[in-house]
């Protein structure tokens, strides 16, 4: 079966570098959403916690579940909010803050320039409010960049009206609050981390987000991807392969068949400008839903070694071909 390495000497690599940048492992939670970006949460999760990370952020409650008992404190993004003493939950708006109930830890998230989620800067004093009315756990302030990993102005901005939305909380005499609006991007190009909490996502799994005009920080990818033969044959010059028959053999050559497609979440692409691996095999013909058709017959080809290089290919970003892969695709670590 195709199988998924997770090299755990260049995760404790990116924790590491992220490290220097906050000053204390403390200030870091690693995001775990959606598998880990595909990497295999149960997997990740049990390296960052010994590594010494006791944060951990997730997209819902059911994902939490997963990881509540590595970690000491949990903020979960969205879905319904079921009270827990260790997690805390983003809550977007005026009409969420009002389904909380009592004693419910939340993270009061601000749009500070994003428009995606989060209350509007002049809701700030209705949300505080609704906060101290309802007897409700006030744990932390977050907002999230929009564009830290581009040239301009925007990140600026954002971070601007973040330092006017921290110190209105702290004129309304809230006490041990954390403030976070950092991700990736946003601590990768920060000189000196000044916040109590960076939501580190794309950059533990060992991708740097950032524009070349920026300083860049090593980080290694953490995630590659292999596929197992399942056989092999001669293909005869001139006789064509896969679904539609859209590689014609320019030679007599040995292919094989190998046990990946889009049924396990790689990429079907375009078979007039086809994948090639690591290792300068291209994928001869349509990928189809669990085969992939390569020339040779070793008994396993490395398909993946950096998800920039396979994004760069397929027209979108690492994000989107890490957490593509199915959680069925077996993980192992690997030193």
């Amino acid at each position: 079966m195709a199988y998924i390495k997770i090299n755990r000497s260049n995760l404790i690599h990116n924790l590491s570098q992220i490290v220097l940048k906050t000053g204390s492992v403390d200030k870091i939670a690693i995001v775990l959403k959606d598998n880990a970006y595909g990497h295999g949460v149960d997997k990740i999760a049990k390296i960052a916690r010994n590594f010494g990370i006791t944060k951990a952020v997730v997209r819902n409650y059911t994902e939490a579940k997963e990881i509540e008992e590595l970690f000491d404190d949990v903020i979960v993004l969205g879905g319904n909010i079921i009270p827990s003493p260790k997690l805390s939950y983003a809550v977007n708006s005026i009409e969420k803050l009002e389904l909380c109930p009592e004693r419910t830890r939340i993270e009061l998230k601000v749009d500070t320039g994003m428009h995606r989620n989060g209350i509007k800067p002049n809701e700030l004093q209705i949300a505080i409010g609704m906060i101290k009315d309802k007897n409700i756990n006030l744990v932390g302030v977050m907002s999230h960049f929009a564009s830290a990993d581009e040239l301009g102005s925007g990140y600026f901005y954002q971070y601007k009206n973040f330092q006017n939305i921290k110190k209105i909380i702290n004129e309304c005499g809230f006490d041990n609050v954390r403030f976070h609006i950092h991700n990736s991007a946003g601590i990768l190009r920060t000189k000196e981390f000044k916040e109590d909490l960076v939501r580190l996502g794309i950059g533990a799994y060992g991708y740097n987000p950032m524009d070349n005009a920026f300083e860049k920080v090593e980080l290694k990818p953490v995630m590659s991807l292999y596929a197992k033969k399942v056989s092999s044959r001669m293909l005869l010059a001139g006789e064509r392969v896969g679904y539609g028959g859209e590689f014609t053999a320019p030679k007599d050559m040995i292919v094989s068949t190998y046990d990946l497609g889009y049924g396990d979440g790689w990429r079907r692409g375009d078979v007039k400008q086809p994948y090639i691996t690591p290792s300068g095999k291209e994928i001869l013909g349509r990928v189809s839903m669990d085969f992939i058709t390569l020339e040779g017959d070793e008994e396993e080809v490395c398909i993946m070694e950096d998800a920039n290089i396979a994004a760069k290919h397929f027209g979108t970003i690492s994000y989107e071909i890490t957490c593509a892969l199915h959680a069925n695709i077996h993980r192992v670590i690997v030193d």
